[in-house]
Parts: C-alpha cells; structure tokens; sequence
C-alpha cells in the first residue's frame, strides 16, 4: 500500500468518526416517530426483497449436459454425483488455483458462513459444495488448517470453471475475452474469481443450471452483512479495495497456502 493510499484512508476514516461525535441525538419520542417512519420503508423493502428471489426462483433452466469430474478426498465423483441424495446444489466457486500461495479474504468469509448451517442444509434437501480449480490436495490442506467441514472438491479434471466462468484461460486473457459476471472484463493478473451456482436434478436424474451470481451478487449468502448495516460505524470499507478486503482481509493476511511458504507462516 502506497503512502498515498494509506493517507487517503486515514482521512477517510477521519471523516467517518468525525460524523458520528456530530450525529443527531433527539428525545425518545422524536426518535420514535424517526424509527416508525423508516419501518415502512423497511416494510417495503422486505416486500420487494420477496419479489426479487420469486424471480431468482423464477427464471428459465438450462440442462447441463456435461457430467462433470470432480476429484475428491474419496476419489472422483460426478456433477450428478455431488447432490448426494439431494435434489437442490448449492456449489460456492472458491478463488482458489493451483499453486496459489495467497487465501482469498472474501471466499473465506463466505464459507465460515456454512459450517454451522450444513445440518439445516440437509434437512431442507440441499447439498453445498465448494469448488476450486487447485488440486484436491492443496485444497484439503487448506480446508484442515481453516477446521471446515463443508465439502469441498477439485474441478482441475475438468473445464466445469472455465465453462462457468470463474476461470479464464491464457488465451481469454491475451485476447481480452474473458467474462465475468455477464460482461466481457480485463482478467489481467487473474486466473480464478468467485462466485455460487444452484443446480436441481429432477426424478430422471437430468441436471439443471437455475441461477448463478457473481461479484456483489454473493453479497446475500454473507449474513454477517446484515450486523454490520445496522451499526453506526457500518462496514468501515475505507480502502484501498472500498470492499469486503478491507475489513475481513486480517484473516487471510498472513495465510500461505503453498508448502515452501508454510515454515514462515503466522499463526
């Protein structure tokens, strides 16, 4: 981080204490008729909330047609074989490829999400999956050190990345026609993003495509969210990202995923 940037947050994050010794204080009964009237505005947008994932819920299938291989612990297993005896497919597409030395801050929030919720996973007949294009043992590694329990698998067996757009090839690169998030973007320095992907397998046994978000779009499987919106410091994204590595990147900071880097790793 430049001295630029670091005095750039500073200030920012000057500005942002500086506003909370001056905010508005008021009588109970004023700050009763305050919250009452942003209840309905809370009202409307939990009802508009519900209109957005009928039409998540809503949109159009593709089949997959492709079965693809994914290596596990256990051995290799099937996309078909990943719902397990489940019907719903939850995959969380984790920034990971091989030889990766550094831990993705935002993936690694996401997934220390899961862990807790797999039993009522199950029982509302889903299963949930992350994915990476690393190999199965660099990421087993990874999944024992971070103590999770949720699966994780291996796609490098297959183009199941590529072909959803979490990964792009040398070729994409060079040529500027990598897609990201439904729009061509510049994949300079980058291999792998993030991003979830739902899939339903019917009685037949056929697979479907139902949705998929990327970026911002995960936003809503990161319930911590919903704590940090409502405090008066907010998500305190001050910079240099102006995101989420901003704050959750102390967890990853010092991680080294690759066996040369672990001697020196901190604890």
């Amino acid at each position: 981080m430049s001295n630029e940037e670091s005095t750039e947050i500073a200030e920012t994050k000057r500005r942002n204490e500086a506003s909370l010794a001056s905010h508005r204080v008021v009588s109970p009964d004023e700050w009763l008729q305050a919250r009452v009237s942003l209840l309905e505005k809370e009202k409307e947008m939990t009802k508009l909330q519900d209109e957005l994932s009928a039409l998540q819920r809503g949109l159009p299938w593709t089949r997959v047609a492709e079965d693809y291989t994914f290596t596990t612990l256990d051995g290799d297993v099937s996309l078909s074989g990943l719902f397990g005896p489940h019907s719903q497919l939850f995959i969380k597409h984790f920034m990971m490829g091989p030889r990766q030395d550094w831990q993705c801050p935002g993936c690694t929030l996401e997934v220390a999400h899961v862990d807790g919720l797999l039993d009522f996973f199950e029982h509302h007949d889903m299963a949930y999956v992350a994915v990476a294009r690393a190999p199965i043992d660099e990421i087993e590694a990874v999944r024992t050190r971070m103590n999770w329990k949720f699966k994780w698998v291996s796609s490098s067996k297959s183009s199941f990345n590529y072909d959803f757009n979490v990964s792009f090839r040398a070729s994409e690169k060079q040529a500027g026609t990598a897609v990201y998030n439904y729009r061509q973007f510049k994949s300079e320095g980058t291999e792998d993003l993030s991003g979830n992907s739902i899939f339903y397998k019917n009685p037949h046994g056929e697979v479907f495509h139902t949705y998929s978000t990327f970026g911002r779009g995960g936003e809503q499987f990161l319930g911590i969210y919903g704590f940090f919106d409502v405090l008066p410091k907010g998500r305190e994204e001050y910079g240099p990202t102006h995101g989420l590595p901003d704050w959750a990147g102390f967890k990853t900071r010092h991680i080294h995923n690759c066996p040369a880097h672990q001697s020196g790793q901190s604890q």
